[in-house]
């Protein structure tokens, strides 16, 4: 087993925004944004059997 990745950085930007409809009603909206760091990721392990592990980071 060898190390193909080590990075570290936001893997995936969410975003929350509150929308009203033209009803009345207010409806949460979600967003997932993937970053460079993601591309980065699917882009090395694509084709290889490989063992994720994440630790967060405090800022």
């Amino acid at each position: 087993m060898r190390e193909v990745f080590n990075k570290e950085g936001i893997f995936i930007k969410y975003e929350e925004k509150t929308v009203e409809l033209e009803s009345g009603d207010k409806l949460t909206h979600r967003q997932e944004i993937p970053t460079e760091l993601w591309w980065l990721l699917k882009e090395t392990i694509k084709g290889k059997k490989v063992r994720i592990i994440a630790y967060e980071i405090e800022e």
